[in-house]
Formats: structure tokens, C-alpha cells, sequence
């Protein structure tokens, strides 16, 4: 299959999700609301098409959870930062196939439609950069380049290297690095993930059926 979306996610463990959010609303709710993010995610993967999908987990694989094997192959992040995780994950998903995306499962807007689109501009694009509002983006993609086809991570490891994570920087770092290189880019429709309070209770207001 030519085209792969990883899905990187936390296991659901209370005290240890959506931390920021916890700040307002209390572990419990931050724990809810985590697993709700989770079920949009996973339904959203599973009506893909064409489309191999990894779930990367941040402690250890969960095989008898909600996603299933037979539709997920499953595997635990590696490396001592997310830049390096991110890196780790590309470098071993694009032995395997020639276009690959990378996905939380904070962005509750992020539809089928845009994972596809992304897919399709990998094209004729070498990344896709779906960008989130607070700066950073909620989507990376990226296709292997037959000329470095045999060293993909190097190739693609300044995009993970010495970046400001988690925070409004990532985005514009990664799209000077980008241009400094010569690569084309093309961007999606900017997207909310879920980080505060204020992000959820607009998410519920604005998916209420009018």
C-alpha cells in the first residue's frame, strides 16, 4: 500500500493526559474528554481509504484496546524527545510505503476528507503541513525521495532536530526549514487541537447540530 497515517497517542491514563487541560477542568474530566478525542480519532482512521494506519503509543502497546488489531498495527514511540519519536517513526513507516502522515489525536476537526487531500498533494508536493492555531501544525506529511531513498531518515531529519516544540514557533521553523532546502510545501486548512478548556467548550458548541 503506498500510503500510511501514523496516529501518535497517549496511553489513557488518569494524571497523565491532556495536562493543560486538567489545570481547569480536573484529571477525571481531562482523562473523559482524552478518550473522546481518542473515539473521534480512531472513527475518523477507519474510514480511510487506501490508507495503512499505525497507532504509536507513548508507554507501551495496548493489544486488547479499542483499536482494533486486525485494522491497526500498533507499536511504541522510541526516542527521547517528540522530535526524535516523530523521526523514529517516519524513518521505519517509509521503509514500507512512499507517502507517509503523522497525526495526533488532539484535532477533533481533522476529517477524512483532509487526511486524503494530503495524501493527493504528496503528489506533487514533497510536505504537507496542516496547521494548527496556536502555531504548530496538527499534520506533517511526507513522501520518499527515490534519490535518498536508502537514507530517508537523514534526509528528513531537519525537520525534527533542535525544534521549539509545543510551541507557536514549530510551524514557521518547520516551513523556513523547508524553503531553505528547496522543498515544496503545501498547506492545509488551519485546524484547533484541544489544549484549554475554552478549545473544548468551542469544539461542543460549534459540532451541535443547529
Amino acid at each position: 500500500m503506498e500510503n500510511a497515517l501514523i496516529i501518535f497517542i497517549k496511553n489513557p491514563e488518569i494524571g497523565k493526559v491532556k495536562t493543560r487541560l486538567a489545570r481547569t477542568v480536573g484529571d477525571i474530566e481531562a482523562l473523559s474528554i482524552y478518550l473522546r478525542l481518542l473515539e473521534i480519532t480512531r472513527e475518523m482512521a477507519l474510514i480511510l481509504r487506501g490508507v495503512k494506519v499505525y497507532v504509536f503509543y507513548s508507554d507501551f502497546v495496548e493489544q486488547d484496546d479499542e483499536w482494533a488489531n486486525d485494522y491497526f498495527e500498533k507499536y511504541v514511540q522510541n526516542g527521547s524527545d517528540l522530535g526524535l519519536r516523530m523521526s523514529n517513526a517516519f524513518s521505519f513507516v517509509i521503509e514500507q510505503h512512499s507517502k507517509v502522515c503523522i497525526i495526533g489525536s488532539d484535532c477533533p476537526t481533522l476529517s477524512a476528507d483532509i487526511v486524503e487531500q494530503a495524501f493527493w498533494e504528496l503528489q506533487i508536493n514533497d510536505y504537507v503541513l496542516g496547521p494548527s492555531t496556536d502555531g504548530g501544525y496538527y499534520l506533517l506529511g511526507l513522501r520518499k525521495n527515490e534519490k535518498h531513498a536508502s537514507n530517508t531518515q537523514n534526509h528528513h531529519q531537519f525537520l525534527f532536530e533542535n525544534m521549539e516544540w509545543s510551541t507557536s514557533k514549530v510551524l514557521l521553523q518547520s516551513l523556513d526549514r523547508i524553503k531553505e532546502k528547496g522543498k515544496t510545501v503545501f498547506l492545509l486548512p488551519a485546524l484547533t487541537d484541544i489544549d484549554e478548556e475554552t478549545d473544548w467548550i468551542n469544539f461542543q458548541k460549534n459540532s451541535q447540530p443547529n
